[in-house]
């Protein structure tokens, strides 16, 4: 958020619960707390390093005290890591497979420092090799993650994929192998996306369609592993297996589909997390917050249009 911003934070119209979006480390660890503080989040989603190189800064003392003593003088009751871009823990190539792997341990220990109990990891690309490979490999990948970090204290949550290019986590059942491949499984959990599963095939736009996608997955996974939830439109039609996020209410999947989210009790103690584009000063995360605030139980409103419904009107 740019300094000394003039956004006016999120009005909370509803019992506050753990609602936010990613916010930038820049300038430090303890600034992400600022950032969402200074918006009415409470619950955020940060990088614990810069996302798109291998090395990581140390994290001074300092910076974690006042990142622990932010966090909990803002009210912030759930903070969740997302692991960097670079990482492929189902590569092939076997150096690249040993430096996500040492990157990811990394990741875990600097979690563990900052006391963010979840790391959400995106399940890897097989680069041709098939499912089956990408699905052993992972399983690999993580044995020998927490066999380096043995703490509990954090766990990996597999997110939810869109399925594009050769991405494996398309798939509930795909999820549902790497966790039973491993030999650790209570030290896995699933980040849920809900551009990423529609645009993988899984529709979520009426009820109908919410509670059948939401049976297969308690059927194949299981709400008790479920850590956290982006919450993102998608800027592509179902089933496209396209990663592209839109702001809420505007895309493809619609407003009436984050009315289902923000509705479904077995959610409402979960991060519900924005991932949509981004402006400097959070002015558009508010918006998307007061939008998602203003579906929950009878203060929702008619939903907005998305894009699918408008082109079938």
């Amino acid at each position: 958020m740019a300094e000394g911003g003039s956004v006016r934070p999120l009005q909370w119209t509803i019992p506050r619960r753990p609602l936010g979006a990613h916010m930038s480390i820049a300038g430090g660890m303890d600034r992400a707390i600022e950032r969402g503080a200074a918006i009415g989040c409470t619950a955020i989603q940060l990088f614990t390093k810069n996302s798109n190189q291998w090395a990581a800064r140390t994290l001074p003392i300092d910076e974690i005290e006042r990142f622990r003593a932010g966090r909990e003088r803002a009210g912030i009751s759930h903070v969740v890591a997302h692991d960097s871009y670079l990482i492929n823990l189902c590569s092939p190539d076997d150096q690249l497979f040993r430096k996500s792997i040492d990157a990811h341990v990394e990741e875990m220990q600097r979690c563990l420092m900052l006391g963010v109990p979840s790391l959400v990891t995106h399940p890897g690309a097989h680069l041709g090799q098939g499912e089956a490979f990408g699905i052993r490999r992972m399983a690999e990948a993580i044995d020998a993650i927490c066999e380096r970090v043995p703490d509990p204290g954090v766990s990996i949550a597999l997110e939810t994929m869109a399925g594009q290019g050769t991405v494996i986590g398309r798939s509930f059942e795909e999820l549902a192998a790497i966790i039973a491949a491993v030999r650790r499984p209570e030290r896995l959990g699933v980040c849920f996306d809900t551009c990423h599963v529609f645009a993988a095939g899984y529709d979520l736009r009426t009820r109908a369609a919410y509670d059948d996608t939401m049976r297969r997955f308690a059927g194949e996974i299981g709400f008790e592993r479920l850590r956290a939830v982006h919450l993102n439109d998608s800027k592509k039609d179902l089933g496209c297996r396209v990663d592209r996020h839109e702001h809420i209410g505007r895309g493809f999947l619609g407003a009436e589909a984050f009315r289902q989210v923000m509705n479904d009790s077995r959610l409402a103690a979960l991060p519900l997390l924005l991932e949509t584009p981004k402006d400097d000063d959070c002015r558009e995360d508010v918006e998307n917050l007061t939008l998602l605030l203003g579906l929950v139980g009878a203060g929702a409103g008619p939903p907005k249009r998305g894009r699918a419904l408008e082109a079938r009107a």
